[in-house]
C-alpha cells in the first residue's frame, strides 16, 4: 500500500495589515434568481476560476458554489455578489487581533468600506507558497501550474513540485526575516501564502507586507483537530475560486477518516500512548485536547494525558513523564533525528527503564525524510489525515488493518 500510495502522492498531495475598521455588510449567501438580474445578464452556474468578469452586473452572484467550515475553528468566510471577505480568528497562538481579506472577484469594482482591509483580486493567477503545507492543496486543486516561488527547496516533499524544481520553474525566497524579498517582486505573485507565530524574529509577513507584496496567512496548524487542520484546503481554494472541488476533496476525506475511526471505536484494549522526547531535561507533550491527541483516541489509543483541557502542549520535567510512563505499551517519539533504537539510548540512557523501548514499540512520524530533512508527516500528512489515522491504528492494533503499510510512521527496531 506504500508504494501506491507514493505513485498517488507523485500525481496529486498593523503588522499584517488585515484589521478592518469598517463594520462588514451583511452576507448575502443566496445564488442570485431570475428575478433579481438586470435584463440581458445572467447568473453563473459555476464560480469563474480563470479570467475576469466581461461585463460587470451588480446584482449577479458570481460565486453560486460556497464553502463554509466545517470542523475548523480558525476561519469563516462571508460571501457577498461579487466579493468574499475570509477572517482568520486564531492565527497564531495568542494572537489578539482579528484579521481579514478582501477577494474581490476580477472584472468587479472593490467595495466601498474596506480601505484598511488587504484586497486580492481573485481568482489569483499566480502564487508564491512560503508553506509547504499548501503545497498539497495547489497540487490537489490543479493549480501547480500558477505556482511561482516557494520558501526553501529542500524542505519540500510534494513529488510534482520537487519536479518543477529540478526543472527551474520555481524561484527559492526563502522565510522570515531573511526572506529575499526581491525575487518576489521579479516573479509578481499575485498572492504570497506563508504563516506566522506572532514573533517578529521569526515572521515572514511584516517585511513582504513592507515591500508592498500581497500576502495572507494560512494558520491550519492553529487547529485542535486532524480535520479542522486539514479543512484549511478549503480557504487556499477561496483565493482561486475552487470551492467545490475543495469541498468535494475535503468530504472524501472526512468520509475516509471516519470509517477508519468507526473501525477502531470497537476496540475492546486501547494501548497506553507516551508522545514525545525530552529536550534538555524538559518533556514537552501535546495537550488532552489538542489535535494529536485526537489522532490518539480515534485510532483506539489511551493518551496518557487525554485528561488534560489544554490545545497546546504541556511542559513536563523529566521525573513527571517517567512517573506516568514507565509502563506506557507504545511510544510515539516523532523525532526526526531517531532513526534505529540504539538512536534512543545515545540519547539518553535513561530511556531504557520504559517498558516501551523494551518491548520494541517505539515509533516516530519520519519515515519519510527527503536528503536535506524535509519531513513529508508535515507537507503530504497534513493533508491526508484519513492515512495518518490509518498509520496510527497499523500500530495500536494491527490486526484492524492487516493489509496497510506504514506511511509516515516507521518502529525504532
Amino acid at each position: 500500500m506504500k508504494t501506491g500510495f507514493m505513485l498517488v502522492l507523485g500525481m496529486i498531495v498593523a503588522v499584517l495589515a488585515g484589521c478592518v475598521v469598517a463594520p462588514i455588510p451583511e452576507a448575502e449567501t443566496g445564488p442570485a434568481t431570475a428575478g433579481g438580474v438586470k435584463e440581458g445578464s445572467a447568473a453563473p452556474e459555476t464560480n469563474l476560476s480563470e479570467g475576469c468578469i466581461g461585463a460587470f452586473d451588480p446584482n449577479v452572484d458570481y460565486f453560486p458554489e460556497k464553502v463554509a467550515p466545517d470542523h475548523a475553528e480558525g476561519w469563516s468566510v462571508a460571501y457577498h455578489k461579487h466579493y468574499k471577505v475570509l477572517t482568520l480568528h486564531n492565527p497564531w497562538r495568542g494572537a489578539e487581533e482579528t484579521f481579514q481579506y478582501l477577494l474581490v472577484q476580477c472584472g468587479a469594482p472593490a467595495p466601498e468600506g474596506f480601505d484598511d482591509t488587504p484586497a486580492i483580486e481573485v481568482p489569483v493567477r499566480n502564487v508564491a507558497a512560503l508553506t509547504s503545507t499548501v503545497l498539497p492543496h495547489l497540487h490537489d486543486l490543479g493549480l501547480l501550474e500558477r505556482l511561482v516561488a516557494v520558501d526553501r527547496f529542500d524542505y519540500i516533499n510534494t513529488a510534482a513540485v520537487r519536479e518543477m524544481i529540478d526543472a527551474g520553474a520555481l524561484q527559492e525566497a526563502g522565510t522570515g526575516t531573511g526572506v529575499n524579498t526581491e525575487i518576489l517582486i521579479d516573479v509578481g505573485p499575485e498572492l504570497i501564502i506563508t504563516f506566522a507565530y506572532g514573533n517578529l524574529d521569526y515572521d515572514t509577513h511584516p517585511k513582504l507586507i513592507e515591500a508592498g507584496l500581497p500576502v495572507a496567512l494560512t494558520a491550519g496548524y492553529m487547529e485542535t483537530s486532524p480535520l479542522g487542520r486539514t479543512e484549511w484546503l478549503k480557504v487556499t481554494a477561496l483565493f482561486f475560486n475552487q470551492e467545490k472541488l475543495a469541498g468535494q476533496l475535503f468530504d472524501g476525506i472526512v468520509d475516509r477518516y471516519a470509517e477508519m475511526a468507526e473501525m477502531a471505536a470497537g476496540v475492546k484494549e486501547r494501548p497506553t500512548v507516551l508522545v514525545g522526547i525530552a529536550r534538555r531535561d524538559s518533556w514537552r507533550v501535546p495537550g488532552g485536547n489538542s489535535y494529536f491527541a485526537r489522532y490518539i483516541a480515534d485510532a483506539g489509543g489511551a493518551y496518557l494525558w487525554r485528561d488534560d483541557e489544554s490545545t497546546g502542549s504541556i511542559p513536563l520535567s523529566m521525573e513527571n513523564v517517567f512517573e506516568a510512563a514507565t509502563d506506557a505499551n507504545i511510544w510515539l517519539a516523532n523525532t526526526g533525528s531517531w532513526s534505529t533504537a540504539s538512536d534512543i539510548l545515545a540519547a539518553d540512557e535513561r530511556y531504557g527503564s520504559l517498558s516501551a523501548v523494551e518491548q520494541g514499540s517505539v515509533y516516530s512520524n519520519n519515515a519519510l525524510v527527503n536528503e536535506w530533512g524535509g519531513n513529508d508527516y508535515w507537507e503530504t500528512g497534513v493533508a491526508n489525515p484519513d492515512l495518518v489515522l490509518a498509520d496510527l491504528i497499523k500500530i495500536f492494533h494491527p490486526d484492524l488493518l492487516p493489509d496497510h503499510e506504514l506511511i509516515w510512521f516507521h518502529q525504532l527496531d
